[in-house]
């Protein structure tokens, strides 16, 4: 398992560090759990495969952030309202993908592309059409696979993002994170 935070960084869409301080990967115990016994989970079934994780918990102040830039624009969708808050600021959430010793695996698109591409609702038209090869739907069901054998939610429209919880019941179970987590 390894980390490697897109928005401690400028590599994201917002093309710029939003996390200041905050360069480690934060989640509620249920979610580390759950996360390590994926990465575990797959150490063992596909040898030289490891995760690589992108984002976890996201204070509510970067949520904001990244609101200012999305509303208004097609990509808003892709975003959760502040006001409403995403299960990343709840730190339920994990965006991540598959590597290798080489680096990231294909999947496809990058980390935090706003398009069909992306969705796991649209990959079987888009593997019959070519937009995407065998190998990178492939890559996505491995990931797939794990997080949901270790008790993940995926979403339908990021291939990349899972959830501990489905979204009701994390916003009933923990507290939102208006600040980065200590420790």
């Amino acid at each position: 398992m390894r980390f490697c935070l897109a928005y401690s960084t400028a590599d994201n869409f917002l093309g710029r560090d939003v996390y200041g301080e905050l360069e480690r990967c934060w989640l509620q115990t249920d979610a580390a759990l759950m996360l390590k016994n994926a990465a575990e989970n797959l150490a063992k079934t596909r040898h030289g495969l490891r995760l690589l994780a992108y984002d976890c918990a996201r204070p509510l102040a970067v949520q904001v952030q990244m609101w200012a830039v999305v509303k208004g624009t097609p990509q808003q969708g892709y975003v959760a309202d502040p006001a409403v808050g995403s299960v990343h600021n709840l730190g339920c959430a994990v965006d991540l993908t598959l590597a290798d010793a080489a680096g990231p695996l294909d999947m496809g698109t990058p980390f935090d592309f706003f398009g069909e591409a992306a969705e796991p609702r649209a990959e079987r038209k888009l593997l019959l059409s070519g937009v995407l090869s065998p190998a990178q739907v492939a890559n996505r069901l491995i990931l797939r696979e794990m997080m949901v054998r270790a008790g993940f939610y995926p979403l339908d429209h990021e291939w990349w993002h899972f959830d501990c919880a489905p979204g009701a019941a994390a916003r009933q179970r923990y507290p939102q994170l208006r600040e980065a987590p200590q420790g």
